[in-house]
């Protein structure tokens, strides 16, 4: 078991929590507003069910404090003017920062980089319009949106020279990638002519066809600050490019459309120079495991070749002209074995049936069998005789039936009697109306026939 001091669990706590939020943005309302001579400004974030302490150190709070003055960003490296802005007890806030752990009391807070008011209702308005007229131009269909380039060798990039917004692009752009050439098109991100300026940058940088993409970022800042982001001339200027654009404008938070026409959106400038390069380290790991993979593919082909040249070698040496006379050795005397065998038991197989021939042909034609089958002569003979009698009894006795019944069916035997048989025209007489008076008709007796006629 582990036992922590309070020290060592506080740090661990620290590095965990700081770790996992190194930059967050949170929206709530401004309570226990506190401004100590040191000029930080401590404060509450609060809704309905939680509370964050956040503290907002001097030197991360805009340079210039009255109207009229000008004012620059800490965190955008911009100049910034008109009004300041006054933060109160009961204000709704977005505030961005990274999260922090205060040792000595074990409290976490949250440490702010920027805060801005809510409430930009008109400016909000005006640029659900704005989207709501170039999403009916197509100006953010999916399908005519170009794939960036991996790791280009050209970028052309679109911002203001002095802002930090640049700086922090090319310092995540001189860690990753291959190394590339940058180039930048100078331009205001901010005020009456920056969308002019950015729109004839991002044509420029188009029009010379120099670079593989187009990197279009500014810092971050509230929507007043970039809204010439948020103009028509600079989203037509980004849907006409023939260049990929990337923008990266603002914090995560933000989405101008800028980054709605472009064809690939970054958080944060930083994000758009990660979005462009691979880590250097990734490229190395990349490098090692494709080196390993070339290796290990070589080593697996180098295998496998070995064992179709093995495998060839023996087939050649199996159809070798002696291997194959061997071979044919092997199975001529093999063959030689199995016909000897094969006419051995041929010829004693027909020897035992000649023998089983030459007892049958004994048992059916010896002396004992002629004698049984004279005795069955015999027999049967005597059968036949005692058969033909019977046959001949039975057919005299059916004959001399039959001619008794013929007898006694013969029309002439009644005419010995003194019966006779009367013919008329149509036939024999069996009736009166057979005949008509003057009908001459015919009379059969025993002896003989003779004519007569029919009286009235």
């Amino acid at each position: 078991m582990h036992i922590f001091s309070v020290c060592t669990l506080t740090q661990a706590i620290k590095d965990v929590l700081e770790g996992e939020f190194p930059f967050v943005w949170v929206r709530g309302q401004v309570s226990n507003l506190s401004r100590p001579p040191s000029g930080h400004v401590y404060f509450s974030l609060k809704d309905d069910d939680a509370t964050l302490s956040v503290v907002w150190f001097k030197g991360a709070q805009p340079k210039g404090s009255k109207e009229g003055d000008e004012r620059v960003n800490p965190v955008t490296g911009e100049v910034e003017s008109g009004e300041p802005f006054e933060l109160c007890d009961g204000q709704e806030v977005l505030v961005a920062g990274r999260m922090n752990v205060y040792p000595p009391r074990g409290a976490y807070q949250l440490v702010a980089e920027l805060v801005q008011g809510q409430g930009l209702g008109e400016l909000a308005v005006a640029f659900e319009a704005m989207k709501a007229k170039l999403a009916a131009k197509g100006y953010f269909d999916p399908d005519r949106k170009m794939v960036l380039p991996r790791n280009p060798r050209r970028v052309a990039v679109v911002t203001a020279p002095q802002g930090a917004a640049l700086q922090d692009f090319l310092r995540i752009a001189g860690d990753r990638g291959y190394g590339a050439t940058i180039r930048v098109y100078p331009s205001l991100v901010q005020g009456e002519s920056a969308p002019a300026q950015i729109a004839a940058a991002l044509d420029r940088a188009d029009r010379d066809g120099w670079a593989d993409v187009i990197a279009l970022i500014r810092g971050g800042g509230s929507l007043e600050d970039l809204w010439a982001f948020n103009t028509e001339p600079v989203a037509e200027a980004v849907f006409r490019a023939r260049l990929p654009v990337v923008c990266g404008v603002g914090h995560e938070v933000d989405t101008s459309i800028a980054d709605l026409v472009a064809d690939q959106r970054a958080a944060t400038p930083s994000h758009a120079a990660q979005i462009l390069w691979t880590e250097r380290g990734v490229l190395r790991q990349q490098t090692d495991e494709t080196f390993l993979a070339l290796t290990r593919g070589m080593d697996r082909l180098l295998d496998l070749r070995e064992r179709d040249l093995q495998r060839h070698a023996q087939g050649l040496a199996w159809h070798s002209p002696a291997r194959r006379i061997e071979r044919g050795g092997f199975e001529l005397e093999r063959l030689a074995g199995r016909l000897q065998q094969a006419i051995g038991t041929q010829v004693e197989s027909r020897a035992m049936t000649l023998a089983r021939l030459q007892d049958r042909m004994y048992r059916s034609f010896g002396p004992a069998a002629m004698l049984a089958l004279r005795s069955e002569l015999d027999r049967a003979e005597g059968a036949l005789e005692q058969a033909g009698s019977r046959f001949v009894r039975v057919r005299l006795e059916s004959l001399r039936g039959i001619e008794g019944r013929l007898a006694a069916l013969d029309p002439a035997a009644p005419l010995a009697r003194g019966y006779a048989l009367v013919r008329g025209s149509a036939g024999f007489v069996r009736s009166r109306e057979d005949v008509q008076a003057g009908d001459e008709i015919r009379v059969q007796v025993a002896d003989g026939e003779f004519s007569a006629e029919v009286l009235p």
